[in-house]
């Protein structure tokens, strides 16, 4: 039962303190992946975290072509 208490704490403790995260795309993937590993040998945490991280990465690389079309990143010329 103390366990349970302080890992709950703990959980608390965190979430209060911690700063937000930027999750553009991450919760999308994180479902995908999670809903794919589920199904594909029961390993959904680690589809959720691999799903996470390529949503992160898709999101981020079309908000960078989005910025280069708009003509609001560096030019490379």
């Amino acid at each position: 039962m103390k366990v349970k208490l302080a890992c709950a704490c703990a959980v608390l403790v965190l979430a209060i303190s911690g700063t937000p995260a930027f999750a553009r795309g991450c919760l999308k993937g994180a479902f995908v992946g999670g809903v794919v590993g589920h199904y594909a040998g029961h390993h959904g945490t680690l589809g959720a975290l691999a799903g996470c991280a390529y949503g992160h990465h898709r999101a981020t690389v079309r908000q960078r072509e989005i910025d280069r079309h708009n003509g609001q990143g560096a030019s490379a010329d």
